[in-house]
């Protein structure tokens, strides 16, 4: 029996071992890693949780690096200040690579670029282009591909051509929530600049007079650390390099890191789905119209059920989007006008007013001059061929009931047939249209079965007389 004991705790003690073992081993490999994460489109909500959760996951995996491999035109200032966010409390040092050649960090880019602590370019590339974009409700976005233009439209090029500084406290032209804006924006980037000691002057530029610069530019006025062709190239150049980490010295040490590709997964793809503008525009048209069929159909289910999820999908996706109210209030109008339409036929001018309010409204709901938030011409316009198609097929209907004859009331009584249910010399009672009413006919009497027309309504008395026979169907 004390064998039996001392022989499972043996067991017991080798296994422990063994577990640690593993443990450490895999300690040593994940310290050995380089996180790669993808930033190839307009920065979004989508964008934004995909690389927070990125850099939360290398922070658990104990990863030596994380690379942001980055081609963006901008995108909004309220997902790049939570990329900003993240970066700057991340417990892994944090390089954005602008790759490949002709990839670039414009706008939004150039403050997620400013605020990781490694800024490397791949030749070909390049950064800049800042200025924030005004909408008319929302969070402000940064402006896309007329950023590269500054306030007299000319193109600033390198940094070089761009002459002094402006004085920090000019004042820029424009309305006071523009201002505002403008500002905040460059109060921002000038402090990121600050954090990881990058030329903090030009920063101002790019925001203020949307200058860009060249990756080997770039280099040369202190805004990247360095070009590198590759990933690889890019780890044996940031080896030894000193980075600022909670404003403590660190020293990087990459060469020997492995690189693993972290791809968007499930729930960022939903959400890139979700948060598309020309998506979330379809959402909300396919959730009202779906929740106006089920009112007219009650227990149909099938529409209310995609209407109720479409809606609610739609509004969660504006909720995240920056739109324009003025857009949001003309598509409304547009639906109530078309839903009008089928209550108070007009034949079609309720339609088409709808239909024109709503290609209205989608073309002012989110800012076209943003890359990603524009709106989609082929889709407004699949649209307007849905909305004049309906419109169309309300007006076909109400004329063809306007043509009808009457089926209803006093009208359809007249020259009506009902059959006799009792007769008493000139009076008795007759059956119309399922219904038992008083007759009288001053010929002969009436047989019980026998059919009549209705000549004259008095009141609640039918003046009848012996109906023709019908002819039998050979």
């Amino acid at each position: 029996m004390l064998r039996k004991v001392k022989f499972a705790v043996s067991a017991a003690l080798a296994l422990l071992g063994l577990t640690g073992l593993i443990l450490a081993q895999e300690e040593d490999v994940q310290a050995g890693v380089a996180h790669v994460l993808d930033l190839n489109d307009a920065v979004s909500p989508a964008s934004a949780d995909y690389i927070i959760r990125g850099l939360d996951r290398a922070a658990e995996d104990g990863a030596g690096l994380v690379i942001l491999r980055m081609d963006t035109p901008g995108g909004l200032v309220t997902s790049t200040r939570d990329i900003n966010n993240a970066i700057l409390s991340s417990d892994v040092p944090v390089a954005t690579f602008v790759a490949p050649s002709g990839a670039r960090a414009a706008s939004a880019g150039t403050f997620i670029m400013y605020a990781s602590h490694l800024a490397v370019m791949a030749p070909g590339t390049s950064v800049g282009a800042a200025t924030p974009v005004s909408m008319g409700g929302g969070s402000l976005p940064f402006g896309g591909e007329d950023a590269d233009e500054d306030a007299t439209g000319n193109d600033n090029g390198d940094a070089s051509d761009n002459g002094d500084a402006p004085e920090p406290d000019r004042a820029p032209a424009g309305d006071p929530a523009m201002n505002k804006a403008l500002n905040d924006a460059i109060a921002q980037i000038r402090s990121l600049a600050e954090v990881h000691g990058r030329n903090a002057d030009w920063a101002e530029r790019a925001v203020r007079d949307a200058a860009t610069l060249t990756a080997s530019a770039a280099v040369e006025e202190n805004v990247a650390d360095f070009t590198a062709r590759n990933l690889t190239e890019l780890l044996d150049l940031a080896d030894g390099r000193t980075v600022q980490m909670d404003g403590e010295e660190m020293v990087l040490a990459t060469s020997d890191l492995s690189i693993v590709e972290i791809g968007h997964d499930l729930r960022t793809q939903i959400l890139s789905i979700i948060a598309n503008p020309n998506i979330a525009f379809l959402f909300m048209i396919v959730g009202f119209y779906g929740i106006v069929f089920e009112l007219f159909n009650p227990g149909a289910l099938v529409p209310g059920t995609i209407g109720g999820i479409s809606l609610i999908l739609g509004m969660f996706a504006l909720s995240v989007l920056p739109f324009n109210f003025a857009g949001l209030a003309l598509i409304g109008l547009g639906l109530a006008l078309l839903i009008a339409e089928i209550f108070s036929p007009s034949f079609g001018i309720l339609g088409i007013g709808g239909t024109i309010a709503l290609a209205a409204g989608g073309v002012f709901l989110f800012d076209s001059d943003v890359p990603g938030l524009e709106t989609s011409i082929p889709m407004l316009a699949a649209i307007v061929v849905a909305s004049l198609a309906f419109t169309l097929l309300i007006g076909r209907m109400a004329l063809t009931s306007h043509r009808r004859g009457v089926t209803t009331g006093r009208s359809d009584l007249l020259q009506a047939e009902g059959k006799v249910q009792d007769w008493d010399g000139t009076h008795g009672h007759v059956f119309v249209h399922g219904e038992r009413w008083n007759a009288r006919h001053d010929g002969a009497a009436l047989e019980p079965g026998a059919r009549v027309r209705i000549e004259r309504i008095d009141g609640l008395t039918l003046d009848v007389s012996p109906a023709a026979p019908r002819q039998k169907q050979e």
